[in-house]
């Protein structure tokens, strides 16, 4: 019996083999059937777009070119019906985005959706219109913005927001102030705002869009303050006056006419920012107070004294007087900040100095403890006015104090002398000759002090003689004249003429004067300390005697015929050496020489016309 054969099983690499072609040939069957829709599906969309785009959200997908185009220019109407507000503080201007130049390019929009899927290579591509297909591809529009419609329209509008820079004004018309206010200027920034507007109207959405406004500050914009500073200075006079209630001078008055016409305006800038700065002219008013300051000196006055002979003490004749002087610079200061708190009456600033002797000063303290020397000389036949004269000059030395070491002025003591300061008119030697002037007799005076600082043994730096000899300074008590006094006179002619001694002692040196009319003498007193001091002198007496001229006349229509009259004195020329030795404690201290040489003086005589001239017999006198 023959065996029957088993089936044959396919072995596992065939097996493989089998399912591998089973599965390639599904592959190529798969890859044709996709190639076959893919080529479908690009044969189907050929001259359309892809399906899944859109454009600012209007579907477009499978719409031709130019069916997308219509639909976007239906669909898309913000550039025609949008509202875009142009605002500027509490104005407002409503446009459209198109009369700002916006519109839609409909066909270039529909052209990039068209190119999507269809650039790049194929496997780009194919993921482009996968993308589009699953509605996820949402493309923007393009927009034309077309800025010069923007740009005149803002323009126009800069014309009705734009304003100049105005600085404020500050003036006077009159006794007026007037003021202008400033303002700020404003500039529409058309570059600034034309970009915050572009990037509105191409967000396809209304909005509001601030116009954007650049502002100026002027320099000065409000002059109010200075203003009212102004009306504040010229709102009354101003007022000038000595301090502390003193009325000896003053006050001085300017007028609101006045201060308007020295008030100052000036402007003053820093960093950018300025304001108006008023005052007064600084000018005028120096000009004013340097004018007004030499009147209001004064220098400082000793205190003036009465020895007591009696209790060998000082009494006090006048308080001391403190110096002063006009300080401009502070004065300046004081009117500016006196006006600037709303003053309008402000005293001056002096500057004070104290005398180098007060009231309080006792005669120890100055080393006057007694009389160290008295001379008289004597003016008879003195007329009323040489009197006077006498009186007058003398009160200004009683009680007169020179200090150690100083040199004494006759003519800074008197000062001007005047009508007004109480002298006459009475003779006076000028020139050639002897005329009536203010203040004859006040040589007495001064002979007078050159003898009692003579024979005090004081040192004389300047001494002036007589053109003549004057018989008044020759007189002795009596009435009687002495020749040997001949020499010792001494002439002050303010302020040319001056006579000069110098306390030469450590001690404070008290003068004293005392007219007596009823015995015709003026005394000199002096008080100090004595330091030992003995005078010698010698005199030669007038030599070298030269005879008057003869007289002279000469006609006065102002006199009657028949009148004649005395207008000068004939009187002796002569030279006369006066020689003094001063001792201190026994030893030769110092010599001096006074040489004095007079002139043959003429008479003179005055008469009426018509008049027989007779020979007068001379007169001496002054």
């Amino acid at each position: 019996m023959s065996a029957i054969p088993y089936p044959q099983t396919p072995s596992a690499r065939t097996l493989a083999l089998q399912v591998l072609s089973s599965l390639f040939i599904g592959l190529i069957l798969f890859t044709l059937t996709a190639g076959l829709a893919v080529a479908g599906f690009q044969m189907w969309y050929v001259g359309r777009i892809y399906p899944g785009v859109s454009i600012a959200g209007v579907e477009v997908g499978g719409l031709t070119p130019q069916a997308a185009a219509l639909r976007l220019e239906e669909q898309i109407t913000f550039p025609m019906q949008g509202k875009i507000v142009l605002q500027e503080g509490g104005r407002i201007w409503t446009v459209t985005p198109a009369e700002m130049g916006l519109r839609l390019d409909a066909n270039a929009s529909v052209d990039r959706a068209f190119q999507v899927g269809r650039q790049g290579p194929l496997a780009e591509r194919l993921r482009q219109q996968f993308r589009a297909w699953t509605g996820s591809t949402n493309l923007s529009p393009t927009l034309v913005f077309e800025e010069r419609y923007a740009y005149n329209f803002v323009a126009g509008l800069a014309e009705e927001i734009n304003t100049p820079v105005i600085e404020a004004g500050l003036g006077v018309e009159g006794t007026e102030v007037i003021v202008h206010s400033g303002q700020r200027g404003r500039t529409v920034n058309i570059a600034a705002t034309l970009e915050a507007l572009s990037q509105q109207v191409q967000s396809l959405t209304d909005g509001v869009v601030p116009i954007v406004v650049d502002e100026t500050e002027p320099v000065i914009l409000d002059a109010s303050a200075q203003a009212e500073k102004a009306r504040q200075i010229l709102s009354e006079p101003l007022v000038i006056t000595m301090p502390d209630g003193d009325t000896s001078a003053g006050p001085w008055e300017f007028d609101r006419a006045t201060l308007a016409s020295m008030l100052t305006i000036e402007r003053v800038e820093s960093n950018g920012s300025g304001r108006y700065q008023i005052g007064l002219n600084s000018e005028m008013l120096l000009t004013f107070l340097t004018n007004l300051a030499p009147g209001l000196q004064r220098y400082p006055q000793n205190a003036r004294f009465i020895f007591n002979d009696d209790t060998g003490q000082l009494d006090v004749m006048e308080p001391s007087i403190s110096g002063r002087t006009l300080n401009v610079e502070a004065t300046l200061h004081a009117i500016r900040d006196g006006l600037e708190r709303g003053e309008h009456t402000i005293p001056l600033v002096f500057n004070y100095e104290k005398p180098r002797v007060t009231e309080d000063m006792t005669g120890a303290e100055l080393g006057i403890t007694e009389l160290v020397y008295a001379q008289s000389t004597y003016f008879y036949g003195s007329d009323a006015d040489r009197v006077q004269n006498i009186k007058t000059a003398a009160a200004s030395f009683h009680g007169l104090l020179v200090a150690p070491g100083e040199t004494f002025s006759m003519a800074s003591a008197l000062g001007d002398i005047s009508l007004d300061n109480g002298y006459a008119e009475a003779l006076i030697i000028v020139g050639d000759q002897t005329i009536k002037g203010v203040g004859g007799g006040v040589c007495q005076v001064s002979t007078t002090l050159f003898r009692t600082a003579f024979f005090a043994g004081y040192p004389i730096v300047e001494r002036h003689q007589h053109a003549y000899r004057v018989s008044y300074y020759e007189r002795v008590a009596g009435g009687g004249r002495d020749a040997s006094l001949a020499g010792l006179d001494a002439a002050v002619f303010v302020p040319l003429v001056d006579f000069k001694f110098v306390n030469d002692t450590p001690y404070w040196l008290l003068m004293e004067t005392y007219v007596n009319p009823a015995a015709s003498t003026i005394t000199w007193k002096f008080y100090s300390t004595k330091d030992g001091r003995e005078v010698e002198w010698r005199t030669t007496g007038p030599t070298n005697i030269v005879e008057p001229p003869e007289p002279r006349y000469k006609e006065n229509p102002d006199l009657a015929e028949g009148e004649i009259k005395q207008v000068d004195w004939a009187a002796q020329g002569a030279d006369v050496t006066v020689d003094r030795w001063v001792y201190r404690n026994g030893e030769l201290y110092f010599k001096d020489t006074f040489f004095t040489r007079y002139q043959a003086w003429q008479a003179v005589y005055e008469y009426g016309p018509g008049t027989e001239i007779p020979t007068p017999e001379p007169t001496p006198g002054e």
